[in-house]
This record gives C-alpha cells, sequence and structure tokens, in this order.
C-alpha cells in the first residue's frame, strides 16, 4: 500500500494535510502509516498525526474456553508486547486498545499487566479501551482514575476499590463489564465516577441486589445474565432516567422498581430460580414477568422473547388480565407453536395503541416451561375461533411476520391470526408475510394459501398484503 502511495506521491502531497491524515487513517496496518515517513520531506511527521488501533489479542487465546499458553508462549507474548508498546510510545495518537490474555499463573504477570493498563490509560491516554483477563486479574486502582477514557470494556477483571480511591472517568460515555462480581459500594462509586456515561452494559454479574442509578445521561442500560445465590431475593433497578432497558440471558428475579423515563423495552430474558418443586418454580417465573410488564405498560417500543410468550400463554389460559400498554411498536419472538398464540393475542388486545407489530417465527431451542406448565384439557379447549377479543386495533398501520418457516398450511394458527388482524386493523396500510420454503412443490401449496389469504376481509381498503418466499417471490396487493 505504502509503494502504490509512492507511486502517486507527487499529487497527493498537494493536498491539505487533514485529507493526508485521513489517507493514511484508511492504511490496515500501523507499521505501514509509520513508513509512509520516507516518501517525502512532507510525509515526515504525518504519522503521528493518524489514531491507530492496537489488538495484543493471542489468536491461539483470546477467548475463554481454550487451552491455556504455555510458559514459553506466555514469555514471548509478554515481551512482545512490551516491545510493541515501546515502539508506540514516541508520542503517536492511539484511538483502540485490546488486550486479551489468559496466563495460567496470573500473579506471575501481574507487574506486566499493570504496566500495559498504564500506558494505555494514563500515558497514551486511550479513548476506547477493551481489556479481557481471563486469569481473574485484579485491576489496580490508578485505573479508576483516567479522565480521557471514553469505552471502557472489562471483562474477568476483579474490580475492587480502596476506600480512599474514587472514580474519575468523567468523560466515559460507554461502559461494559462482564464476569465479574461487583459490590453496591463499587457499583454506587463508578456510577458517581462517571457523570456523562450514556450506555452501561452488566454482562454476567452477581455481589449485588440493588442497582441504584441516578446518572441523567444514562439513557440504556443492558443486562445480561444476573446471579444471585438466594433464589428469594431479587434484583432491584431504580433508573428513574434511563430511556431503553435490555434484559438477555439467564437471571434470578429482577424487579423495576422506578423506570418513569423508559421509551422502549427488549425482554429476551429466561427467569432461573433454585430448582425445586416445578409449580413453585413456575409461579415465581410468572410473577416476576407479570411485575415486569406492569412496570413497562408506559413504554412506546416493547420487544418480547418466545420465554416471555410461553409465560404469557399461560397466565391467559389462567384468565389473567395484564394492564394495558402504551406501546405504539410492538415485536413478538415465537417458537410457532399453537400453544404460543394465547400469549401473543393477549399482547396484541392490551396494545390498543400500536401502530407497527412485527412477529418474528424463528424457532429457538424450547425452555423446560412448556414440559409442565399446559393441561391436557388447555391444550384441547383453547383454539384462535374460541377467544373473544374486545380491542379494536385502531392505529395499526405496519404488519410484519417474519421468519415464517414450512408451509403456511401446516402453521394452523397462521391463517386464523392473518384474518384477525386484517379484519380489525381499520387503518393497515402494509402487511408483510416473509415466509420460507425450500422444496417447489412446498412454494407452490404455499401459493394456493397465499391466494386463499388475499381473499380475507379488510377493514381497511387500501392495505396491500404482500408475501416474499425463498425460492419463488409473489406479489399482490
Amino acid at each position: 500500500m505504502v509503494k502504490r502511495i509512492m507511486a502517486i506521491e507527487d499529487g497527493l502531497s498537494d493536498f491539505p494535510e487533514a485529507i493526508l491524515v485521513h489517507i493514511l487513517s484508511m492504511l490496515p496496518d500501523g507499521k505501514e502509516i509509520v513508513r509512509s515517513s520516507v516518501l517525502a520531506k512532507r510525509w515526515r511527521y504525518l504519522w503521528r498525526s493518524v489514531p491507530i488501533s492496537l489488538d495484543f489479542s493471542h489468536p491461539e487465546n483470546a477467548y475463554f474456553g481454550r487451552p491455556e499458553l504455555g510458559e514459553l508462549e506466555i514469555f514471548d507474548f509478554v515481551n512482545s508486547i512490551h516491545r510493541e508498546l515501546l515502539y508506540w510510545g514516541s508520542g503517536q495518537k492511539i484511538r483502540k486498545f485490546k488486550m486479551a490474555v489468559n496466563f495460567s499463573a496470573p500473579d506471575r504477570f501481574d507487574k506486566d499487566i499493570d504496566l500495559w493498563v498504564y500506558f494505555a490509560m494514563k500515558k497514551a491516554n486511550v479513548e476506547d479501551l477493551t481489556f479481557e483477563c481471563f486469569s481473574g486479574y485484579k485491576l489496580p486502582q490508578f485505573a479508576f482514575e483516567s479522565p480521557l477514557v471514553r469505552n471502557l470494556n472489562f471483562q474477568y477483571c476483579k474490580m475492587k476499590l480502596e476506600p480512599s480511591v474514587n472514580v474519575n472517568w468523567r468523560n466515559l460515555v460507554s461502559l461494559s463489564v462482564g464476569y465479574v462480581k461487583l459490590t453496591e459500594g463499587v457499583m454506587r462509586k463508578i456510577l458517581s465516577g462517571c457523570p456523562n456515561l450514556e450506555c452501561l452494559l452488566l454482562d454476567f454479574v452477581w455481589g449485588f441486589d440493588r442497582l441504584e442509578i441516578s446518572n441523567v445521561k444514562l439513557k440504556k442500560l443492558t443486562l445480561n445474565s444476573y446471579e444471585t445465590s438466594d433464589g428469594d431475593v431479587w434484583l432491584e433497578i431504580l433508573a428513574p432516567h434511563i430511556q431503553s432497558l435490555v434484559l438477555l440471558g439467564y437471571s434470578s428475579g429482577i424487579r423495576l422498581e422506578n423506570v418513569a423515563s423508559l421509551v422502549t423495552a427488549f425482554f429476551r430474558i429466561d427467569f432461573m430460580f433454585d430448582f425445586g418443586e416445578v409449580e413453585i418454580l413456575d409461579q415465581r417465573e410468572i410473577s416476576c414477568l407479570k411485575e415486569l410488564l406492569h412496570s413497562v405498560a408506559h413504554v412506546k417500543n416493547l420487544e418480547l422473547s418466545h420465554w416471555c410468550i410461553e409465560c404469557m400463554s399461560k397466565l391467559a389460559l389462567e384468565g389473567f388480565q395484564y394492564q394495558p400498554s402504551s406501546s405504539r411498536f410492538l415485536k413478538l419472538h415465537t417458537n410457532n407453536e399453537e400453544l404460543d398464540l394465547p400469549g401473543i393475542c393477549s399482547v396484541i388486545q392490551n396494545s390498543s395503541n400500536i401502530e407497527t407489530l412485527i412477529i418474528d417465527w424463528h424457532h429457538q431451542d424450547r425452555g423446560y416451561l412448556y414440559a409442565y406448565s399446559f393441561k391436557d384439557n388447555e391444550r384441547q379447549n383453547w383454539t384462535f375461533e374460541t377467544h373473544k377479543f374486545n380491542c379494536p386495533l385502531l392505529h395499526l398501520k405496519t404488519i410484519k411476520f417474519i421468519n415464517l418457516v414450512g408451509p403456511l398450511s401446516v402453521n394452523k394458527f397462521v391463517l386464523p391470526l392473518v384474518k384477525y388482524l386484517l379484519e380489525n386493523a381499520i387503518v393497515l396500510e402494509k402487511f408483510e408475510i416473509a415466509a420460507r420454503c425450500n422444496e417447489i412443490a412446498v412454494c407452490l401449496d404455499q401459493i394456493r394459501i397465499e391466494q386463499k389469504l388475499l381473499s380475507f376481509p379488510r377493514s381497511s381498503s387500501h392495505a396491500s398484503v404482500t408475501f416474499t418466499n425463498q425460492r419463488a417471490q409473489l406479489c399482490q396487493k
């Protein structure tokens, strides 16, 4: 690449310095950027103005679960990092710094790792830092005082603060912490030391049962798997200023105490309490989901996973009535099972303000809930035709069915659901159905069913119905 630049150097040198720096920033290798200094006198010091990215992840050992490095490999790896940091320590701007290590004897190399962290956070003033230490490295106290860092990602690192140390990450915008024990005191200090924090990701964390977020600028909270040693203890979240909440993975109980500013809620979570009596386990999960849905009834955008739909189907069969939702955008994930239908229907009929409805039929591994939740008479007695809908769809304009697998004739409850939506969405503008079929015979059967769907009555005269198939495409209006 440098040779190509050299070939056209005479023309490039006439460009303003800002453009030349931008051209150099597109080079994939930092050392190639440095080599550009030989092109001409004009280029001699341009490389110092180009932000670079450093990645010291060992290619065979950067991720959890892979074999640990041998002793000689570790020494070679450590020494190579020292040489690289010495090379880049001459004042060039380092934009991103990533480190991923897994040492079998972590204490032996703590001083080395301390030096790397010091280089990134103190000497180079890196703004975007990712640090993954699978051997349980404890962050040094000076790491909590880096006022210029903007994006931090700490994984598998122990985070303990001495009483005299306060966190100073005043320019931090995004923080991701994973696979670590956190106390309420540490979380309180971290949040108080990040006044400009906008996004917080907690990925597989434990050690606290109350998360109070008073940061006014923090708008998005993502919690991916929360664990507690006591199944009766729920994590309480108080976050009056956040606008987006994402709950993922497997967790113990979660209770939302104050999320008044919440606009978007995405629940792709399975609740896992202590294993015991099946019925007790069932009621805890469902009780937790009921509380969560009640807490987010005011949000404008709601997305629910297949597990949530399963729980809601159970509640619907028991006659439970949800608090009406204010959601305008609603996305539901389903395993394409007939017993998901009560849950889907209960959400729709309690969401009279929805303008966009998306149902993702993508199949996922079914959880253990279905093993015991539904009785035989419930399976037999609930059908779409016997269900009483009492919620007019006065604002629904867009409907999308995506990832529908197999012919529509086999997916028995899809047709009644489509018919109901067409009959009751009085301002509907667009209904898209995206199905996947691999065999020609199946596609032909699909086309026949699609023609039947097109004959369903519609409350909205200008509503269009569009089908998209993997092997054949048919668009009708």
